[in-house]
């Protein structure tokens, strides 16, 4: 399971099979998992029920791929936005947070927690495996900013200060009512992590060494699919 949903996360679906991932995606988040059907989804992407399960015997095999559809676009995502030049590493990190994380605070309801329960359920590590490649892709921007070698002198790592900036938004999702109101907290939050602590402006460069620790750790979650963890 957990070799099949790295897989599914790294590699993109064909033209065909995006558009019915699309339609399910729409489908699940109005009606939750136990309440959506296969006609519902072959409806709505406008195709027959035979046709859908000619690439998805089950349900449970159209729920596990249309998340690693959302993460995986999620994560492209991610990617523009941290690499994006023109732009200060506050405005992305913030935006970043925002397309991981944010976007979900304001998902309520009996649905929600159906979806959330057959997430667990369902997808074995997918979601941990998401967030690792997402945490890696922060720390890269992290250390290629110069933020690395600043705190390495107090004995701190660009992926412990993306693990904190992570668990912070998990925990502002919970607490924060709407969307605005994440992103005007996840600033702060950037604002105080992302100051280095001798005062000196931050670089676009960066150690060497703190940009190659960062790009391996990029590139992790890829590695250790291809080994099987």
């Amino acid at each position: 399971m957990e070799v099949q949903v790295a897989a599914e996360f790294r590699g993109a679906p064909d033209p065909r099979k995006r558009v019915l991932l699309e339609a399910a995606l729409e489908v699940f988040a109005r009606h939750g998992y136990r309440k959506t059907s296969m006609e519902d989804v072959a409806q709505t992407a406008g195709v027959s029920r035979q046709g859908l399960y000619l690439h998805f015997p089950t349900k449970e095999d159209l729920f596990r791929a249309t998340v690693c559809h959302l993460l995986r676009r999620s994560h492209a995502a991610v990617v523009a936005i941290l690499e994006a030049e023109g732009e200060s590493l506050e405005q992305r990190l913030v935006k970043a947070f925002d397309e991981w994380v944010g976007r979900y605070v304001e998902a309520r309801g009996a649905e929600v927690d159906d979806l959330v329960h057959a997430c667990r359920t369902l997808l074995g590590n997918a979601v941990d495996y998401a967030n690792a490649c997402f945490s890696a892709e922060v720390t890269k921007a992290l250390s290629q900013a110069g933020l690395a070698g600043a705190y390495e002198r107090r004995g701190l790592r660009a992926d412990q200060i993306a693990s904190i900036l992570r668990a912070t938004a998990e925990g502002l999702k919970t607490l924060t009512d709407s969307r605005e109101g994440f992103i005007e907290q996840m600033r702060i939050a950037v604002n105080a992590l992302c100051v280095p602590p001798d005062g000196n402006s931050v670089t676009s460069s960066g150690s060497s060494g703190s940009c190659a620790a960062a790009s391996a750790a990029s590139h992790s979650c890829a590695d250790n699919a291809d080994r099987g963890h």
